[in-house]
């Protein structure tokens, strides 16, 4: 199922690209094309101090809420090539089927996003299959190197299951010190484009920032990702703040069948970093997508609003803007060509 080196292509810019390219990292660290504020970072002891006085509760729901359907080995091995097919595993966490592949998004599968797994933000569900149940996949997508989108744990255990890697600049150290191959590690700078097979990987713009540590903050650089197949074309938010990025990426990558936007661990202390349901909304529309997805929320406790908070204001912004808004469970499979309609499920549980 999976791809030899031999066909991975060499990596490549793409050379119709209207886009100057940018100027990113200053010598010392990344930075954004959209420059955020000194008081727009979230780990600033002033915003700690803030958000905790800021938060309206419940920011959990109650145990084992949300819904989630099991994914099981038969219902995958009987996926049919020239579909197209994704499952939520939780958070910002996609499992994707694409071109007869399956490819892994910003994989976190530990039940807490944290230094440490006694301590941290837990999981309010369990994964919707585990690690040792997937099928090989063709390669992992990593957005950035935050805690809650690059799991160390998860990594090492996905390993002997995965043929390549992709990341953005300099992610790639944290890859090869947790033991993997540095050939099966592929970086991109932003526009940098590689074919895989049939499906065009191309590492976009976002408006965020990176570190795993204090000292270690924008030494890494982060993305947005185009995934282009030969029967749909995908864009993936990761982590973002708003921008004029989403209206040129639109334009020159668009439009897109689905677009997976961030929608949740937002807060007015952070809105360089993180949009607010009406900004994701806006992006979506930007980049000229049919389906819009919302990701990073209802799985960790992250921010200050309550658990629906985000399903319950996109919602409320799609109907407004006339943005087609699509909400699945947990574990649900979702195919491209029969998006489900909306269905508020976590109306129920509020």
């Amino acid at each position: 199922m999976g791809l030899s080196m031999s066909q991975l292509s060499t990596q490549d810019n793409i050379q119709a690209n209207k886009w100057l390219r940018p100027s990113q990292f200053d010598g010392k660290k990344f930075v954004n094309l959209s420059p955020i504020t000194d008081n727009g970072h979230y780990m600033a002891r002033e915003n700690l101090s803030q958000a905790m006085f800021d938060r309206v509760k419940p920011t959990q729901p109650k145990k084992h809420t949300i819904p989630l359907v099991e994914i099981t080995t038969a219902q995958l091995k009987n996926l049919k090539p020239q579909d197209t097919h994704f499952f939520k595993l939780g958070h910002s966490s996609l499992l994707l089927w694409i071109d007869g592949g399956f490819w892994l998004i910003d994989p976190v599968f530990s039940k807490r996003v944290s230094p440490f797994q006694f301590a941290g933000p837990k999981r309010f569900h369990k994964t919707p299959i585990e690690i040792e149940d997937l099928p090989p996949i063709r390669g992992v997508i990593i957005s950035h190197d935050h805690y809650d989108h690059l799991d160390k744990k998860s990594i090492k255990q996905l390993a002997n299951k995965v043929e390549n890697f992709y990341v953005p600049l300099r992610v790639d150290e944290h890859l090869r010190r947790w033991g993997i191959e540095a050939d099966k590690i592929h970086q991109f700078d932003w526009y940098d484009s590689m074919l895989v097979g049939k499906t065009r990987l191309t590492a976009t713009p976002s408006r965020h920032n990176s570190g795993r540590r204090m000292d270690d903050q924008f030494k890494t650089l982060w993305a947005s990702w185009v995934i282009k197949g030969e029967h749909h074309n995908i864009f993936y938010c990761g982590d973002s703040g708003y921008f004029d990025g989403f209206k040129k990426i639109g334009d020159e990558f668009g439009p897109f069948d689905v677009s997976f936007m961030e929608n949740g661990a937002y807060s007015k202390l952070w809105l360089d970093l993180h949009m607010v349901p009406q900004q994701s909304v806006q992006a979506h529309i930007d980049l000229r997508a049919k389906s819009l997805i919302p990701i990073h929320n209802c799985t960790f406790d992250l921010s200050v609003h309550t658990w629906y908070d985000p399903l319950e204001q996109i919602a409320k912004y799609a109907k407004q803007y006339g943005a087609d808004l699509r909400v699945p469970k947990m574990g649900e499979a979702v195919n491209l060509n029969n998006v489900a309609p909306l269905e508020p499920w976590w109306q129920e549980l509020i």
